[in-house]
Order: structure tokens, then sequence, then C-alpha cells
């Protein structure tokens, strides 16, 4: 898992890529990328499946703001990101959410 960040010039945004790797996403045949900035709707952002099994999405956040996210495998199983910024405890007791700083 991983975030790769590239912040744009002529815009106070920065375009995030979001990949879940083969080996966390499992069987999954779908995952969606769900978070802050699209209130937390499960269906909202679907990432694209790559040819080697890893899961990848692109977006673009405000700059100088904090997102938390997960992503949830067509099972229902929802997993962090590992490699992402921070984590921060969910409503859920016992889990905690990724999070994402621009």
């Amino acid at each position: 898992m991983s975030l790769k960040k590239q912040y744009l010039k002529s815009k106070s945004l920065c375009r995030v890529t979001f990949r879940l790797e083969k080996k966390p996403a499992a069987q999954a045949k779908k995952v969606y990328l769900v978070g802050d900035f699209n209130n937390w709707d499960e269906k909202a952002n679907p990432m694209k499946k790559l040819s080697n099994g890893d899961f990848t999405l692109r977006l673009d956040l405000e700059t100088g703001k904090q997102y938390q996210f997960r992503y949830l495998l067509d099972d229902g199983t929802w997993e962090n990101d590992w490699n992402a910024d921070q984590y921060v405890s969910s409503q859920f007791p016992g889990t905690d959410n990724s999070v994402v700083l621009t």
C-alpha cells in the first residue's frame, strides 16, 4: 500500500494516488476508497484493478488538510493503508482510520 503525492502549482491541490497492493486486497474483485473526501460514501470511488492485482485510484484533494480514509473490499472487509501519514481512532471501538496529509 502506498500514497503518492504530487502538488499542483497552478492550483491549491494535491494529486494523491492511493494504492492497495494485491496481498491485503486478497481475492477482492472490487475495492472502494472511502473517506472524508466523499462523505464516507461506500460506492463513490471505485478503484481500478491493475494486471498485477493491485488496486489504484488518483484524487485531487485540497492542500493543507487531513483526510481520514479506508479501503472497502467487496466482501465487506475494511483495510487501512499501512503507509498512511498517520492513524486516528475511528468511531468504531478498536479500529483506526488511515490519514493522508495534504
